[in-house]
């Protein structure tokens, strides 16, 4: 496979183990053909031997114990010593090499079994994001580390969070219990720090992931409605950094993904519904989770706001001006007018359906001028949720029964040039930019770099560029703010 093309489908945070080796295997060889002597702790592939591992050889037993919690082997594993300077150069080397390949951050496994000094200095050695992939100059690689905390130990996160994010196992138990009814939905307006977990901004949080799926006592793909709408919330809420899970089908916990009798791995295929087949789960596929994810970036920096709930498990609450969600979690149907704060207008439930053309398939949320809105969600329905958001009607649809350009059109995006291009030999200085905010910027920013230069027969000195001005009517609250002064 083409390494360049790999990385490039998408921003990749890959899961590294450095914290150890192995554990002792009846066969000696990797998949990549590299072998071991596991009782001698000899790995020649790196290479590295007994030297190079925590000694005296031992087993995590007491989880009261810093020293041995960091110093023992998890599991069994192989414990590698990275206070020793020849492994961090080797970690160091090892993830650079990934930087360069283009990857975006590390998971940083059993982080808690390492000390932090150590994985500090091996942070501050590390490469900045190769910008041949897309990142700006001077990135450093996003990082967060998993480290398992439920409270009462002696290592907790707050060592670990000047160094990266920090997983958040606690969300997860906390948001099993609310969405499968154990404990009241209108709690959930103190969401957060105020439920003793970690600050936000350090936050990585999940519902599950691939190994408390398999040995937690977790919400996963099994419990589809309630798993739903536990994501639901987990993206449609400010806290934390939220990560979405996609997994495979299993019913015994040691089971690997789907693979042919050669144990190679089997491609998932796609259902018309945009759903896997061919033993794949893929939940970040399934419609009520990815169309929330859509609904988060149309309100990131935005705040909870009209807040509304029943006294029990019923909720709603916007985000700005943006978004709106509902919950019904109870035993009797939500049927309820309430205050959305959203523009007026006809929305559509990203959870029953989705846009297609200017039509939505599913329910259809008319907001009032005054932002009020009529919610229902029976006992019975599909989804517990209804939410809707802002989105991409302010750049894709008619202003004011105005026939809409498409400017990602290469030949529209030409007759615009063409246009301007002949004013700017006329001798025309600049232009004001009429709705810039309802064409993308990305188009913009491709018709302005063709622009020619001014035209110097005119008195303009050689190379001057034209001046532009946009106007973007902001008066705070829209998904659509200001473009970034300098993004053209």
């Amino acid at each position: 496979m083409n390494e360049k093309y790999f990385v490039q489908v998408g921003y990749m945070y890959l899961d590294v183990v450095v914290n150890h080796m192995t554990g002792v295997h009846k066969d000696n060889k990797g998949t990549g053909g590299s072998t071991a002597d596991f009782n001698s702790y000899n790995y020649p592939a790196v290479p590295y031997n007994d030297r190079h591992f925590h000694n005296p050889h031992c087993e995590i037993r007491n989880y009261d114990n810093v020293s041995e919690v960091r110093n023992c082997e998890l599991l069994g594993l192989k414990d590698l010593n990275q206070t020793e300077e020849y492994v961090r150069r080797q970690i160091v080397r090892f993830l650079n090499k990934l930087i360069n390949l283009g990857i975006a951050g590390f998971r940083i496994d059993a982080a808690k079994h390492m000390w932090p000094n150590d994985l500090s200095v091996i942070y501050k050695l590390l490469n900045d994001l190769n910008p041949e992939f897309g990142f700006p100059l001077k990135t450093k690689p996003y990082i967060y580390q998993e480290l398992i905390y439920h409270g009462g130990e002696p290592i907790g996160p707050e060592e670990y969070m000047l160094l990266g994010d920090v997983t958040e196992f606690r969300v997860g138990t906390e948001l099993k219990n609310v969405f499968r009814g154990n404990n009241a939905m209108k709690w959930l307006i103190s969401w957060g720090e105020q439920w003793g977990l970690l600050p936000s901004e350090s936050a990585l949080t999940f519902i599950d992931n691939h190994d408390t799926q398999r040995n937690d006592d977790v919400l996963t793909y099994k419990e589809s409605r309630t798993y739903k709408a536990a994501t639901a919330f987990l993206l449609a809420h400010p806290y934390g950094k939220p990560r979405v899970m996609s997994s495979f089908f299993f019913d015994d916990k040691e089971q690997g993904p789907p693979s042919d009798s050669n144990e190679n791995i089997i491609s998932p295929s796609i259902n018309n519904d945009d759903t896997c087949g061919n033993g794949w789960v893929c939940e970040h596929r399934w419609r009520q989770i990815y169309q929330m994810v859509a609904f988060r970036n149309a309100v990131s920096n935005t705040k909870v706001d009209y807040w509304w709930d029943n006294g029990n498990k019923q909720i709603a609450f916007g985000r700005g001006r943006r978004g709106f969600i509902a919950f019904n979690g109870d035993n009797v149907d939500l049927n309820q007018t309430l205050q959305t704060g959203l523009p007026e207008g006809k929305y559509c439930d990203v959870i029953s359906g989705k846009k297609i053309g200017t039509k939505c398939s599913g329910i259809v949320v008319n907001v009032d001028r005054n932002g009020r809105a009529h919610f229902y969600i029976s006992v019975n329905a599909e989804d517990m949720q209804i939410a809707v958001h802002v989105g991409t009607e302010v750049r894709n649809c008619e202003l004011s029964n105005l026939k809409d350009l498409n400017q990602g059109s290469e030949y529209v995006r030409r007759q615009i040039v063409d246009y301007m291009n002949r004013l700017i030999d006329l001798g025309v200085v600049g232009f004001r930019i009429d709705a810039a905010k309802h064409m993308w910027p990305g188009d913009l920013r491709i018709i302005y770099s063709r622009l020619r230069n001014l035209n110097t027969e005119h008195g303009f000195p050689s190379g001057a560029r034209p001046y532009i001005y946009q106007e973007v009517i902001d008066l705070g609250g829209e998904s659509v703010s200001r473009l970034v002064p300098g993004q053209f």
